[in-house]
């Protein structure tokens, strides 16, 4: 009758079990070492970069980290593996080869995907943006969620994920890189003192960036450069001022509150588009000019529609 022996299995797991064990073990050894050191000597090595704010350095040492886990995860999953293979005794030099033909094939018709790994080592290297950057890649601007070798994934205001290839990157807008700008022109009646208007909008910059919640965000309080255009219907003022990244947004809402305010109490117009018109034709039919306003009104007219003054016929 044939009995079925152990020994062999036994045999082959004192030798070849135990070393797939051990090279098991190392292989959580290394992702532990990467996920245990990797950062910290990032960050470290980061830090020693002249002009970089703290927040920076995190976004630099987030967006490396990222990659580097990414990559040394897929290389330390394919060595454990190839030697695990060649403890079954299988041959993995046909298997190599095999995969470097594939590969030579497989690249005539991956040339995007090669582009864009070279494309995202340069975004890498030279820092572009970084992890929690707002940015506007591809004529797409948005939060920067993740950066790899391939794509940057991008979520715009609406919520929407974009998945973009490093590839596809032509230009590439950084809006919260060291600092970020306040950048409004404020539109003001011709019959304004101009010297007034910049004196209160002066005054309520200085205010804003003394003010405990927005003082945090402001590196320079927003002030007026120059008169900016003579619009059509207004002149525009230019203001400008910094903040820290990605807190220009926030800045710029409360200023332009502040200023709406400001200019109610000190009587200062913020114009809107109008037209007058003018009716021709017989002197019979002539309109009537507000004594208070000039505007002209339809004949038989009693009140003016622009301001509400009675009229005089």
């Amino acid at each position: 009758m044939w009995e079925l022996s152990w020994d062999p299995v036994v045999s082959w797991l004192l030798g070849h079990g135990v070393r797939i064990l051990f090279i098991l073990a190392v292989g959580a050894g290394l992702w532990f070492c990467l996920r245990k050191f990797v950062p910290s000597l990032l960050h470290n090595a980061i830090k020693r970069t002249k002009g970089e704010s703290k927040e920076g350095i995190k976004k630099r040492t987030d967006t490396l980290v990222g990659v580097l886990m990414g990559t040394g995860k897929v290389l330390i999953v394919l060595v454990i593996v190839f030697m695990i293979l060649s403890e079954f005794d299988i041959n993995i030099t046909p298997i190599l080869a095999g995969l470097g033909i594939a590969g030579i094939a497989v690249g005539f018709g991956a040339q995007y995907l090669i582009r864009d790994l070279i494309a995202g080592i340069f975004v890498i290297l030279e820092n572009q943006y970084r992890v929690g950057d707002v940015a506007k890649i591809a004529d797409i601007a948005g939060l920067v969620e993740e950066v790899n070798l391939r794509k940057t994934v991008l979520r715009d205001l609406d919520g929407i994920v974009h998945h973009v290839p490093n590839g596809e990157i032509r230009v590439a807008s950084n809006y919260s890189r060291h600092f970020s700008r306040v950048n409004l022109n404020i539109p003001v009646a011709y019959g304004e003192d101009l010297d007034h208007v910049i004196e209160v909008i002066n005054r309520v910059g200085k205010e804003l960036a003394k003010d405990k919640i927005f003082r945090p965000m402001i590196i320079g309080a927003p002030q007026v450069l120059r008169v900016d255009k003579f619009g059509d219907s207004a002149i525009e003022i230019k203001v400008l001022g910094e903040t820290k990244p990605i807190k220009q947004w926030d800045v710029m809402g409360e200023l332009r509150k502040r200023i709406k305010k400001a200019f109610d109490e000190e009587g200062i117009e913020i114009p809107w588009p109008h037209v007058k018109v003018y009716f021709g034709g017989s002197p019979a039919n002539k309109g009537l000019a507000c004594g208070a306003c000039s505007q002209v009104n339809l004949p038989g007219s009693k009140f003016c529609s622009h301001c509400g003054a009675k009229l005089s016929p």
